[in-house]
């Protein structure tokens, strides 16, 4: 394997795209706009220009899609209303047609599991609800293709999303109970490089650190990191979910740098 395309080089996709450069990877990679290319140009990486909300003739028949190995990152959206998820990943497909890769990676979420106060693993995902049915919908789109792997990852923290900011400040916050479910950009990072070197790896992996502290005492100490108002949370309680990410661990020997969220708090 020489040549990674990345699909999406954003929050996490540029940090990744950086390590494998270093690695001695031949790196290409996407982004929306045209004015978002010079940095990665300046990292050593092959920029295009890719909107699937406006494919173009040029981006049909682009170099963009001729690699060894292709990881899909694109953000769902569905919070903000974006409705063209699926759209976009058709999309996609159509333009990567009948290439054969070594490795498909399809970076998704831990948002395909249900909140029903149990510890969840990669076989418990299920269309619980519309965002849910989603998710697993654009799963689909990559896991039938040969050498796929789903990469669920858990709540995003890391440079420039310091977890102390989510709450500080706000009052009667309820779900004090809830279990913190949260994964660290460097181990993101770490994993889906990892993933890329094997070829043993799995159909789907969950990433989430092995620590689940409840999101009063977790966002408390976070907020108390920054130095801002703690949250106020009130007796409602909501149902709970634990993130088990321990396959990758187990069968590929991946070591997480941050088993609990408290230790990531220095690296946001």
């Amino acid at each position: 394997m020489n040549t990674i395309t990345l699909i999406g080089c954003g929050w996490f996709g540029f940090p990744l795209a950086k390590q494998l450069v270093k690695q001695g990877f031949q790196v290409k990679a996407s982004k929306r706009h045209p004015d978002d290319l010079t940095p990665l140009q300046q990292a050593g990486i092959e920029a295009y220009q890719l909107d699937l909300a406006n494919v173009t003739i040029k981006a049909k028949n682009s170099a963009l899609f001729d690699a060894d190995a292709i990881v899909i990152n694109i953000p769902p959206g569905l919070k903000r209303g974006q409705t063209d998820y699926l759209d976009y990943l058709i999309q996609l497909k159509s333009l990567m047609g009948d290439r054969q890769y070594q490795k498909v990676i399809f970076i998704s979420t831990t948002g395909v599991y249900p909140s029903l106060d149990q510890t969840v693993t990669e076989q418990n995902a299920v269309a619980f609800n519309e965002t849910s049915e989603t998710l697993l919908q654009a799963e689909a789109i990559f896991s039938a293709m040969e050498n796929s792997c789903i990469v669920r990852f858990s709540g995003l923290i890391g440079p420039k999303r310091h977890p102390g900011r989510f709450f500080a400040g706000k009052t009667d916050v309820s779900g004090a109970n809830v279990a913190v479910n949260l994964v660290h950009l460097d181990d993101c990072v770490a994993a889906v490089s990892l993933i890329l070197s094997r070829t043993d790896t799995l159909p789907i992996y969950n990433l989430a650190a092995n620590e689940h502290p409840t999101r009063d005492v977790f966002y408390t100490a976070a907020t108390q990191h920054l130095e801002l108002i703690a949250p106020q949370f009130n007796q409602l309680q909501q149902p709970s979910k634990i993130i088990d990410g321990q396959l990758i661990s187990q069968q590929l020997g991946f070591q997480y740098r941050f088993d609990s969220p408290f230790k990531m708090l220095d690296a946001c």
